[in-house]
């Protein structure tokens, strides 16, 4: 099952990845499809099961980080108190991922707060795997140029 390679659900209990499974729905989308929009509600969280996604953020995509190994997520905006989402996800290939209702996750983790804490501690590090990736990127596109200021 693709929720126990996720990173994000590894070591929680059974009876909680039983109850996610449950409601998860499986759906395809073709080579050039958008998964969600930038400014989309962001009611889903997603699970790559296969393909190739980029999620973009801005009008020019100019910020982007590819989605392409199976138990990857994307949508995650939905899970930390945004009503929309902040990037856009384009399939790069035909593409499958499982969608989970945030709602229902939420609910799941309110009766179960220990899996609740550790999925959402990992869910931080991937934030922050991501963000450290981010400035890379822009670090490599100010090479040479004086560097913008983050606050």
């Amino acid at each position: 099952m693709i929720i126990q390679e996720s990173e994000l659900f590894r070591d929680l209990g059974p009876e909680v990845i039983n109850e996610i499974a449950e409601s998860m729905v499986e759906e395809f989308y073709g080579k050039g499809s958008f998964i969600f929009k930038e400014t989309y509600l962001a009611e889903h969280f997603y699970i790559l099961e296969e393909g190739k996604i980029r999620l973009s953020v801005g009008e020019k995509g100019r910020i982007t980080h590819l989605i392409s190994n199976p138990g990857e997520t994307l949508g995650w905006s939905s899970l930390v108190g945004r009503n929309t989402y902040t990037a856009s996800a384009e399939c790069l290939a035909p593409s499958k991922v499982i969608k989970i209702e945030k709602e229902m996750l939420n609910r799941v983790f309110e009766r179960n707060p220990a899996s609740g804490m550790v999925f959402f501690k990992r869910l931080a590090g991937i934030i922050g795997e991501r963000l450290t990736h981010s400035y890379s990127a822009l670090l490599s596109a100010y090479e040479g140029e004086a560097l913008p200021s983050y606050g």
